[in-house]
Protein backbone atom coordinates (compact mmCIF):
# COMPACT_ATOMS: atom_id res chain seq x y z
CA UNK A 1 0.00 0.00 0.00
CA UNK A 2 1.39 3.19 -0.97
CA UNK A 3 2.46 5.63 2.09
CA UNK A 4 0.56 8.98 1.93
CA UNK A 5 2.23 12.17 3.77
CA UNK A 6 0.20 15.67 3.73
CA UNK A 7 2.40 18.61 3.75
CA UNK A 8 0.94 21.84 5.04
CA UNK A 9 2.57 24.55 3.37
CA UNK A 10 4.25 24.87 -0.49
CA UNK A 11 7.47 26.46 0.26
CA UNK A 12 10.47 25.30 -0.72
CA UNK A 13 10.86 22.94 2.28
CA UNK A 14 8.08 21.41 0.93
CA UNK A 15 9.42 21.19 -2.57
CA UNK A 16 12.85 19.62 -1.48
CA UNK A 17 10.41 16.73 -0.47
CA UNK A 18 9.14 15.94 -3.84
CA UNK A 19 12.34 13.95 -5.01
CA UNK A 20 12.81 11.54 -1.64
CA UNK A 21 9.36 11.19 -1.55
CA UNK A 22 9.10 10.23 -5.32
CA UNK A 23 12.49 7.65 -5.10
CA UNK A 24 10.45 6.10 -1.42
CA UNK A 25 7.40 5.43 -3.40
CA UNK A 26 5.34 8.00 -1.15
CA UNK A 27 2.50 9.65 -2.33
CA UNK A 28 3.04 13.46 -1.01
CA UNK A 29 0.38 15.62 -0.98
CA UNK A 30 0.88 19.36 -0.32
CA UNK A 31 -1.93 22.21 0.84
CA UNK A 32 -0.56 25.30 -0.58
CA UNK A 33 -0.98 28.68 0.32
CA UNK A 34 -1.62 30.09 -3.35
CA UNK A 35 -1.30 28.95 -7.11
CA UNK A 36 2.24 28.71 -7.94
CA UNK A 37 4.17 28.50 -4.96
CA UNK A 38 7.46 26.52 -4.71
CA UNK A 39 5.85 22.97 -4.18
CA UNK A 40 3.50 23.27 -7.05
CA UNK A 41 4.44 20.10 -8.37
CA UNK A 42 2.50 18.60 -5.81
CA UNK A 43 0.25 20.77 -4.47
CA UNK A 44 -2.94 18.72 -4.44
CA UNK A 45 -5.05 21.28 -2.75
CA UNK A 46 -4.69 25.56 -2.28
CA UNK A 47 -6.25 27.11 1.10
CA UNK A 48 -5.83 28.68 4.15
CA UNK A 49 -3.70 26.54 6.73
CA UNK A 50 -5.73 28.79 9.54
CA UNK A 51 -9.06 27.55 8.52
CA UNK A 52 -9.32 23.96 10.40
CA UNK A 53 -12.21 22.67 8.03
CA UNK A 54 -9.62 23.12 5.07
CA UNK A 55 -6.88 21.63 7.16
CA UNK A 56 -8.91 18.73 8.07
CA UNK A 57 -10.58 18.19 4.43
CA UNK A 58 -7.13 17.74 3.36
CA UNK A 59 -5.73 15.76 6.15
CA UNK A 60 -8.41 13.08 5.27
CA UNK A 61 -6.55 12.09 1.91
CA UNK A 62 -3.43 11.26 3.88
CA UNK A 63 -1.95 9.11 6.62
CA UNK A 64 0.31 11.70 8.00
CA UNK A 65 0.27 15.44 8.17
CA UNK A 66 3.66 17.89 8.85
CA UNK A 67 4.47 20.98 7.93
CA UNK A 68 6.45 23.20 5.65
CA UNK A 69 6.68 25.77 8.41
CA UNK A 70 5.07 26.26 12.25
CA UNK A 71 2.70 28.72 11.82
CA UNK A 72 -0.49 26.33 11.95
CA UNK A 73 -2.80 27.91 14.79
CA UNK A 74 -2.80 25.74 17.57
CA UNK A 75 -7.01 25.19 17.53
CA UNK A 76 -6.30 23.99 14.10
CA UNK A 77 -4.08 21.40 15.32
CA UNK A 78 -6.09 20.44 18.41
CA UNK A 79 -9.00 19.74 15.77
CA UNK A 80 -6.55 17.82 13.63
CA UNK A 81 -5.92 15.35 16.42
CA UNK A 82 -9.06 15.24 18.01
CA UNK A 83 -10.56 13.83 14.71
CA UNK A 84 -7.68 11.41 14.86
CA UNK A 85 -5.35 13.00 12.07
CA UNK A 86 -1.40 11.41 12.52
CA UNK A 87 -0.08 15.23 13.20
CA UNK A 88 4.23 14.96 13.02
CA UNK A 89 5.68 16.92 14.94
CA UNK A 90 1.98 17.34 17.59
CA UNK A 91 0.82 20.24 18.59
CA UNK A 92 2.26 20.07 22.14
CA UNK A 93 5.60 20.30 20.34
CA UNK A 94 5.15 22.49 17.49
CA UNK A 95 4.02 25.52 20.26
CA UNK A 96 7.26 25.62 21.84
CA UNK A 97 8.72 26.26 18.17
CA UNK A 98 5.93 29.14 17.47
CA UNK A 99 5.94 30.81 20.95
CA UNK A 100 9.62 31.89 21.95
CA UNK A 101 8.51 32.52 25.26
CA UNK A 102 6.81 29.01 25.96
CA UNK A 103 10.64 28.01 24.21
CA UNK A 104 12.47 29.42 26.51
CA UNK A 105 10.88 28.33 29.86
CA UNK A 106 10.54 24.95 28.69
CA UNK A 107 14.55 24.77 27.49
CA UNK A 108 15.05 26.19 31.05
CA UNK A 109 12.87 23.42 32.81
CA UNK A 110 14.89 20.97 30.69
CA UNK A 111 18.30 22.54 32.22
CA UNK A 112 19.40 23.23 28.89
CA UNK A 113 22.06 26.45 28.53
CA UNK A 114 20.41 29.39 26.98
CA UNK A 115 21.00 32.91 27.43
CA UNK A 116 19.60 34.68 30.29
CA UNK A 117 16.21 35.91 29.78
CA UNK A 118 13.00 37.79 30.60
CA UNK A 119 9.30 37.84 29.83
CA UNK A 120 8.53 41.70 29.71
CA UNK A 121 5.01 43.63 29.37
CA UNK A 122 5.99 47.20 28.86
CA UNK A 123 9.50 49.61 28.67
CA UNK A 124 10.19 49.77 32.84
CA UNK A 125 10.39 45.96 32.79
CA UNK A 126 12.46 46.32 29.64
CA UNK A 127 14.67 48.91 31.22
CA UNK A 128 14.88 46.97 34.04
CA UNK A 129 16.23 44.12 32.09
CA UNK A 130 18.48 46.25 30.23
CA UNK A 131 20.36 47.78 33.51
CA UNK A 132 21.26 44.40 34.75
CA UNK A 133 22.71 43.38 31.67
CA UNK A 134 25.09 46.01 30.44
CA UNK A 135 22.71 48.14 28.75
CA UNK A 136 22.46 46.45 25.84
CA UNK A 137 19.86 43.26 24.83
CA UNK A 138 17.74 41.41 22.14
CA UNK A 139 14.44 42.21 22.38
CA UNK A 140 12.06 39.40 20.49
CA UNK A 141 8.72 38.92 19.17
CA UNK A 142 7.30 35.47 20.34
CA UNK A 143 5.77 34.02 17.72
CA UNK A 144 6.37 34.78 14.12
CA UNK A 145 9.85 35.86 13.66
CA UNK A 146 12.17 34.44 11.12
CA UNK A 147 15.51 34.99 8.87
CA UNK A 148 15.94 38.09 11.48
CA UNK A 149 12.55 39.69 11.35
CA UNK A 150 11.21 40.04 14.96
CA UNK A 151 14.59 40.82 16.18
CA UNK A 152 16.03 43.71 17.40
CA UNK A 153 18.92 44.67 19.11
CA UNK A 154 18.34 47.55 21.43
CA UNK A 155 20.00 49.66 23.93
CA UNK A 156 17.30 51.85 25.19
CA UNK A 157 13.47 50.18 26.33
CA UNK A 158 12.02 53.02 24.07
CA UNK A 159 13.57 51.26 21.04
CA UNK A 160 10.69 48.96 21.29
CA UNK A 161 7.82 51.06 21.77
CA UNK A 162 5.95 50.00 19.06
CA UNK A 163 5.52 46.53 19.61
CA UNK A 164 4.54 47.31 23.18
CA UNK A 165 2.32 49.45 21.31
CA UNK A 166 1.23 46.58 19.29
CA UNK A 167 0.99 44.19 22.58
CA UNK A 168 -1.56 47.08 24.08
CA UNK A 169 -4.04 47.05 20.87
CA UNK A 170 -3.73 43.40 20.60
CA UNK A 171 -6.41 42.99 23.70
CA UNK A 172 -4.71 39.65 24.91
CA UNK A 173 -2.00 41.06 26.77
CA UNK A 174 1.53 39.13 26.57
CA UNK A 175 4.99 40.11 26.42
CA UNK A 176 7.74 40.60 24.30
CA UNK A 177 10.99 37.70 25.09
CA UNK A 178 14.02 39.72 25.72
CA UNK A 179 17.24 38.23 26.08
CA UNK A 180 20.79 39.17 27.12
CA UNK A 181 23.50 40.44 24.17
CA UNK A 182 25.79 36.80 23.85
CA UNK A 183 29.50 37.64 22.76
CA UNK A 184 29.06 34.74 21.21
CA UNK A 185 32.41 33.20 18.38
CA UNK A 186 29.95 31.67 16.03
CA UNK A 187 26.82 30.06 15.35
CA UNK A 188 26.12 26.66 15.30
CA UNK A 189 23.27 24.05 14.07
CA UNK A 190 22.74 20.41 15.91
CA UNK A 191 19.90 18.37 13.87
CA UNK A 192 18.32 14.98 15.41
CA UNK A 193 15.58 13.41 13.55
CA UNK A 194 13.40 11.32 16.10
CA UNK A 195 10.82 8.94 15.19
CA UNK A 196 7.60 8.74 17.24
CA UNK A 197 8.71 5.47 18.71
CA UNK A 198 11.66 7.52 20.01
CA UNK A 199 14.38 6.54 17.86
CA UNK A 200 16.70 9.44 17.26
CA UNK A 201 19.74 9.71 14.64
CA UNK A 202 21.63 12.64 14.76
CA UNK A 203 23.48 14.49 11.96
CA UNK A 204 27.42 16.48 12.35
CA UNK A 205 27.16 19.92 14.07
CA UNK A 206 27.46 22.75 11.39
CA UNK A 207 28.93 26.04 11.39
CA UNK A 208 26.42 28.59 10.12
CA UNK A 209 27.31 32.01 8.83
CA UNK A 210 24.72 35.09 8.84
CA UNK A 211 24.76 37.97 7.06
CA UNK A 212 21.75 40.74 8.32
CA UNK A 213 19.81 38.12 10.05
CA UNK A 214 19.85 35.65 7.15
CA UNK A 215 21.75 32.38 6.87
CA UNK A 216 23.98 32.99 3.79
CA UNK A 217 26.41 29.55 4.36
CA UNK A 218 26.54 26.72 6.24
CA UNK A 219 29.92 24.35 6.85
CA UNK A 220 29.11 20.69 7.72
CA UNK A 221 31.23 19.83 9.68
CA UNK A 222 31.80 22.59 11.58
CA UNK A 223 35.60 23.29 11.47
CA UNK A 224 37.17 22.76 14.81
CA UNK A 225 34.76 21.10 16.46
CA UNK A 226 36.81 18.78 18.84
CA UNK A 227 34.63 15.90 20.12
CA UNK A 228 33.66 17.67 23.16
CA UNK A 229 31.88 20.27 21.05
CA UNK A 230 30.04 17.74 18.86
CA UNK A 231 29.03 15.23 21.79
CA UNK A 232 27.97 18.82 23.90
CA UNK A 233 25.75 19.82 20.55
CA UNK A 234 24.25 16.23 19.46
CA UNK A 235 23.04 15.83 23.57
CA UNK A 236 21.83 19.48 23.39
CA UNK A 237 19.93 18.19 20.88
CA UNK A 238 18.77 14.99 21.35
CA UNK A 239 17.52 16.12 25.04
CA UNK A 240 15.53 18.75 23.54
CA UNK A 241 13.82 16.42 20.76
CA UNK A 242 13.02 14.28 23.77
CA UNK A 243 12.13 16.50 26.24
CA UNK A 244 10.28 18.26 23.89
CA UNK A 245 8.14 14.79 21.96
CA UNK A 246 9.52 16.48 18.57
CA UNK A 247 8.57 13.95 15.73
CA UNK A 248 10.37 14.73 12.20
CA UNK A 249 13.75 16.42 12.02
CA UNK A 250 14.65 19.23 14.68
CA UNK A 251 17.25 22.00 14.17
CA UNK A 252 18.82 23.69 17.17
CA UNK A 253 20.52 27.02 16.53
CA UNK A 254 23.06 27.42 18.69
CA UNK A 255 25.91 30.20 19.91
CA UNK A 256 29.50 29.11 20.95
CA UNK A 257 30.83 31.56 23.02
CA UNK A 258 34.55 32.85 23.86
CA UNK A 259 34.54 31.00 27.22
CA UNK A 260 33.73 27.87 25.04
CA UNK A 261 29.88 27.51 26.57
CA UNK A 262 27.07 26.28 24.23
CA UNK A 263 23.70 28.42 24.50
CA UNK A 264 20.51 26.92 22.53
CA UNK A 265 19.32 30.12 20.30
CA UNK A 266 16.32 28.91 18.47
CA UNK A 267 14.27 26.14 17.10
CA UNK A 268 13.06 25.01 14.26
CA UNK A 269 11.04 21.39 14.03
CA UNK A 270 11.32 20.65 10.29
CA UNK A 271 13.92 20.38 7.73
CA UNK A 272 15.62 23.29 8.19
CA UNK A 273 18.18 25.70 5.81
CA UNK A 274 21.03 24.56 8.35
CA UNK A 275 20.78 21.02 6.97
CA UNK A 276 20.56 21.91 2.70
CA UNK A 277 24.01 20.49 2.94
CA UNK A 278 22.72 16.94 3.79
CA UNK A 279 20.46 16.42 0.39
CA UNK A 280 24.32 16.20 -1.08
CA UNK A 281 26.64 15.76 1.28
CA UNK A 282 24.95 12.75 3.97
CA UNK A 283 24.37 9.06 3.10
CA UNK A 284 20.71 10.28 4.12
CA UNK A 285 19.29 13.98 3.64
CA UNK A 286 17.52 15.87 5.91
CA UNK A 287 14.05 15.59 3.50
CA UNK A 288 14.19 11.63 3.27
CA UNK A 289 14.85 11.74 6.41
CA UNK A 290 11.71 13.52 7.76
CA UNK A 291 9.92 11.54 5.82
CA UNK A 292 10.93 8.48 7.30
CA UNK A 293 10.54 10.03 10.26
CA UNK A 294 7.09 11.42 10.31
CA UNK A 295 6.02 8.05 8.86
CA UNK A 296 7.80 5.93 11.59
CA UNK A 297 10.23 4.13 9.29
CA UNK A 298 13.70 3.05 10.50
CA UNK A 299 16.64 5.94 10.07
CA UNK A 300 18.37 6.85 7.63
CA UNK A 301 22.34 7.23 7.70
CA UNK A 302 23.33 10.73 8.95
CA UNK A 303 27.26 10.65 8.06
CA UNK A 304 28.76 12.70 5.62
CA UNK A 305 29.87 11.19 2.00
CA UNK A 306 32.60 13.56 2.12
CA UNK A 307 35.41 15.08 4.49
CA UNK A 308 33.67 18.94 4.02
CA UNK A 309 30.22 19.58 2.45
CA UNK A 310 29.59 23.93 1.88
CA UNK A 311 26.30 24.91 1.37
CA UNK A 312 25.89 28.79 -0.21
CA UNK A 313 22.62 30.47 -0.53
CA UNK A 314 21.65 32.15 -3.44
CA UNK A 315 19.72 35.50 -1.86
CA UNK A 316 17.91 37.70 -4.21
CA UNK A 317 18.84 36.40 -7.51
CA UNK A 318 19.84 37.97 -10.85
CA UNK A 319 18.62 41.59 -10.78
CA UNK A 320 17.67 41.28 -14.67
CA UNK A 321 16.58 37.83 -16.60
CA UNK A 322 15.39 34.45 -14.79
CA UNK A 323 17.76 31.96 -12.74
CA UNK A 324 17.48 29.69 -15.04
CA UNK A 325 19.45 32.07 -18.02
CA UNK A 326 22.89 31.46 -15.33
CA UNK A 327 22.42 27.62 -15.01
CA UNK A 328 24.60 26.59 -18.15
CA UNK A 329 27.48 29.27 -17.14
CA UNK A 330 27.62 27.83 -13.42
CA UNK A 331 27.70 24.58 -14.68
CA UNK A 332 30.33 24.89 -16.98
CA UNK A 333 32.65 26.18 -14.63
CA UNK A 334 31.78 24.37 -11.42
CA UNK A 335 30.78 20.68 -12.39
CA UNK A 336 30.98 19.82 -8.68
CA UNK A 337 28.40 22.55 -7.19
CA UNK A 338 24.91 20.52 -6.82
CA UNK A 339 22.68 23.70 -7.70
CA UNK A 340 19.10 23.56 -5.92
CA UNK A 341 16.41 26.68 -7.13
CA UNK A 342 13.11 26.94 -5.50
CA UNK A 343 10.49 28.49 -8.45
CA UNK A 344 10.55 31.14 -6.85
CA UNK A 345 10.76 35.12 -8.77
CA UNK A 346 14.13 36.98 -7.67
CA UNK A 347 13.91 39.24 -5.15
CA UNK A 348 16.10 41.13 -2.90
CA UNK A 349 16.92 39.19 -0.09
CA UNK A 350 14.79 36.42 -0.99
CA UNK A 351 16.16 32.55 -0.67
CA UNK A 352 15.41 31.31 -4.18
CA UNK A 353 18.37 28.40 -3.54
CA UNK A 354 21.29 26.86 -2.55
CA UNK A 355 24.65 25.64 -3.90
CA UNK A 356 26.30 22.87 -2.41
CA UNK A 357 29.55 21.17 -2.91
CA UNK A 358 31.25 18.39 -1.02
CA UNK A 359 35.29 17.50 -1.31
CA UNK A 360 38.06 16.37 0.42
CA UNK A 361 39.43 19.98 0.96
CA UNK A 362 37.58 22.66 2.97
CA UNK A 363 38.98 25.37 0.80
CA UNK A 364 38.10 23.92 -2.07
CA UNK A 365 34.80 23.39 -1.29
CA UNK A 366 34.31 26.64 -0.15
CA UNK A 367 35.56 28.15 -3.06
CA UNK A 368 33.41 26.17 -5.43
CA UNK A 369 30.31 26.72 -3.75
CA UNK A 370 30.76 30.28 -3.43
CA UNK A 371 32.04 30.68 -6.99
CA UNK A 372 28.66 28.53 -8.13
CA UNK A 373 26.55 30.97 -6.43
CA UNK A 374 27.62 34.17 -7.50
CA UNK A 375 26.56 33.28 -11.21
CA UNK A 376 22.98 33.81 -9.88
CA UNK A 377 23.25 37.36 -8.20
CA UNK A 378 22.74 40.28 -10.01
Amino acid sequence: MTLRVGVVGGGQLARMMIAPAVELGIELHVLAEQPGMAAALAATAVGDYRDAETVLAFARDVDVLTFDHEHVPQPVLHALQDAGVAVRPGADALRFAQDKLLMRARLEELGMPQPDWAAVADAAELQDFLDAHGGRAVVKTPRGGYDGKGVRVVSAATEADDWFTALAEDARGGALLVEELVEFTRELAQQVARRPSGDMRSYPVVETVQREGVCAEVIAPAPHAADRLADVARGIGEAIAEGLGVTGMLAVELFETSDERVLVNELAMRPHNSGHWSQDGAVTGQFEQHLRAVLDLPLGDPSPRAAWSVMVNILGGPAEGALGDRFAAAMAEHPTAKIHTYGKDPRPGRKVGHVTVAAADLDEAAYEARAAAAHFDA
